[in-house]
């Protein structure tokens, strides 16, 4: 199994001595791996030291911050990263008295997408999908690199917020790239406030799919993922709320289920529409589906 720390600079994306079965066929190709269950397999070490080398088979420094986490392909990990230009940002830890304050610097980052060798952590290629300020500043918490990239094997779709999604082959190619717009992921209360996107793309039948769930928008999307061309965008009318979609195949229907602050719905795949929702800690059933 493969783990990642928090990217401080020079901190490391460590294998595991013993790396298991994550999922199909020993893949993890997204949020919480195969299907979203967060279930994988195999006889992974009960413990391990970073320090003392104890069960670890590799390390690999990654420079800049980020909160995403690595996913796995065949021979391929593929990961994401936030890298200042000039800057020495800070990551806060532990209690900060209930400050809800974004984290106020100034200066570019450079967002960056990373495979590495499974077996040795040798970087096979990187690559900068964008060069610039921020749109929306930071919690002093979170980084500008928080989704968890997602591939079918083929594409490499990763997601950086307002500085846009995009998709690359793999060998690093970039093959598409998408602008969905300004997104402040910022507390409805206090919209000044930015704390940064953590939305992580998923792939389902030749689509990618992204819940995004902001202070000044509310959609979840669909693309085909061979260009990026916009399938369906379907209005949602919440929060931020940082959510990531799974997908549920029924017996009649394919459900793209999505979490929010104001409610959980579960939709149509196919057409987009709304099937139920639950919300206020109450159900409302619009339509029942198995």
């Amino acid at each position: 199994m493969l783990t990642q720390s928090l990217f401080l600079r020079a901190t490391a994306c460590v294998a595991f001595a013993s790396l298991c079965s994550t999922g199909d066929a020993g893949n993890w190709p997204s949020f919480r791996g195969t299907n979203g269950t967060g279930l994988g397999s195999g006889d992974p070490p009960e413990k391990w030291n970073v320090e003392t080398g104890e069960n670890i088979k590799w390390k690999t420094a990654i420079p800049g911050l980020a909160h995403s986490a690595p996913i796995i392909w065949d021979d391929r990990v593929y990961l994401t990263t936030a890298v200042p230009v000039g800057l020495d940002p800070k990551l806060d830890k532990g209690w900060m008295g209930g400050s809800i304050a974004s984290a106020q610097e100034a200066g570019e980052w450079e967002w960056k997408v990373l495979a590495l060798d499974r077996k040795s952590g040798k970087v096979l290629w990187e690559q900068t999908s964008h060069k610039g300020a921020p749109m929306y500043k930071r919690h002093p918490k979170s980084t500008h690199a928080n989704g968890t990239p997602a591939t079918d094997g083929k594409h490499i779709v990763v997601f950086f917020g307002s500085e846009g999604l995009y998709c690359y082959d793999t060998t690093g190619q970039l093959l598409w790239k998408k602008d969905l717009g300004p997104l402040n992921s910022a507390w409805s209360t206090f919209k000044e406030m930015s704390w940064g996107t953590a939305n992580s793309p998923i792939i389902h039948d030749g689509k990618v799919i992204l819940q995004c769930d902001a202070a000044n928008a509310s959609f979840w999307v669909a693309l085909d993922i061979k260009d990026g061309k916009e399938v369906m965008r379907v209005e949602r009318g919440d929060v931020a709320t940082w959510s990531t979609p799974a997908i549920h195949v029924g017996k009649d229907v394919t459900q793209l289920v999505c979490n929010g602050y104001k409610k959980m719905a579960g939709y149509d795949f196919a057409t987009g529409k709304e099937l139920w929702t639950l919300g206020n800690g109450r159900g409302k059933w619009t339509h029942m589906v198995e």
